[in-house]
């Protein structure tokens, strides 16, 4: 029966207020159904959980918004200041229908959007309680809200990026020949925690051939002198903000020959990127400037993922830095820029920055050294 309820940071009443608005506004007319997760964080200040039982914020397209929470979840809610935000709390115990009661707030709407990340378990239920109603996706009418974002916001990426900063300080002294993959990360998972995050969320240690595995997580190999070494990784702060940064490390001199002039050409598209960000350009022109560097040197088969993802509450988030997405950037926006070039059964090698669109330009919140770091 036991649930852990996590309480964090939560930003101030006035900006969840503003945020609940511009969310109706960004709707249209559409009633939203916003599950426990980030959007939910975003907007209440309190992520929750998603169990079988339903809980659900309805903002409809009308009337005070509402939080539909089980009686017995809604002590994980009780910092949220309802009042102050004109959020109304409906609560039910077992027996009652709480799809209905979601369906009553939303006022009849013919059109609602549920979020992105809704349990199946719950959006079959609510098409029965709606059976009028078209249903749609949340994730294009919130991410309009999460992709620009504010000055608390940006800031609180620095103050992610910094931290994970500290972190990669720190693997000098914890990388080294005669050690396993998974006995580095384990390191650096606490050193993720001692420099101020909430948790590790992820760790990359790749070395020799499995740094050519973008993804790779940790395992038992011994990491060996000469080993190029890919370390990805990040995690969140207590208010929520995530930290996401790779760099590449060699255990001594590199025992391939062609490593130093490869890394270059690597070291040259994550920089052309960067460069290339500013307000009124695609988000597909800044990954078309790391591909065209790293396509020039004959490159291109090994760079085999997209340039950058949008980063936030979320690891993961809009907008996201690939071609064929012709988004124009704003000020406000936050992505990752990390091009790879990996060489099965070899080695591979990512540099990666979070940066923030400026007024001007760019910014990044990740201010570590790009060139190979040996160690």
């Amino acid at each position: 029966m036991s649930r852990r309820s996590l309480h964090h940071p939560a930003p101030d009443s006035a900006v969840l207020r503003a945020r609940l608005d511009r969310a109706r506004e960004a709707a249209k007319g559409t009633g939203l159904l916003i599950a426990p997760g980030s959007d939910l964080r975003y907007l209440l200040g309190q992520a929750g959980g998603s169990f079988e039982r339903l809980t659900t914020l309805v903002i409809p397209a009308d009337g005070a918004p509402a939080l539909v929470v089980p009686k017995l979840e809604a002590p994980g809610y009780a910092d949220v200041p309802m009042d102050e935000l004109g959020v109304d709390l409906i609560t039910w115990v077992d027996g009652d229908d709480p799809f209905a009661a979601a369906a009553k707030r939303l006022g009849g709407s013919d059109r609602v959007a549920v979020s992105d990340f809704t349990p199946a378990l719950h959006v079959l239920a609510l098409r029965e309680a709606l059976p009028a109603a078209e249903q749609v996706l949340a994730g294009p009418i919130v991410r309009e809200l999460r992709m620009r974002k504010d000055a608390a916001e940006v800031d609180a990426l620095r103050k992610a990026g910094a931290a994970i900063d500290r972190v990669h300080a720190r693997v000098a002294d914890l990388l080294r020949a005669g050690r396993t993959e998974a006995e580095v990360g384990a390191d650096i998972a606490v050193a993720i925690v001692e420099e101020g995050h909430a948790e590790a969320d992820f760790v990359i240690v790749a070395s020799g051939p499995n740094g050519a595995s973008p993804h790779h997580d940790v395992s038992d190999r011994v990491i060996e002198g000469g080993d190029v070494v890919v370390v990805d990784i990040g995690g969140p702060l207590p208010e929520g903000y995530n930290s996401d940064s790779t760099r590449t490390y060699s255990v001594g001199e590199p025992r391939d020959a062609d490593v130093a002039a490869t890394y270059e050409v690597l070291r040259l598209a994550q920089q052309a990127a960067v460069d290339a960000v500013r307000p009124g350009v695609s988000a597909e022109s800044i990954d078309a400037a790391a591909r065209e560097v790293i396509e020039a040197a004959g490159f291109g088969e090994f760079f085999i993922h997209r340039t950058g993802h949008g980063i936030g509450l979320d690891v993961h988030e809009e907008p996201y830095i690939v071609s064929g997405n012709e988004l124009i950037l704003e000020p406000g926006m936050a992505f990752s820029v990390e091009p790879g070039i990996y060489q099965p059964g070899r080695w591979g090698a990512r540099i990666e920055d979070i940066v923030v669109v400026t007024e001007d330009g760019v910014e990044s919140v990740n201010q570590r050294p790009h060139e190979l770091a040996i160690v």
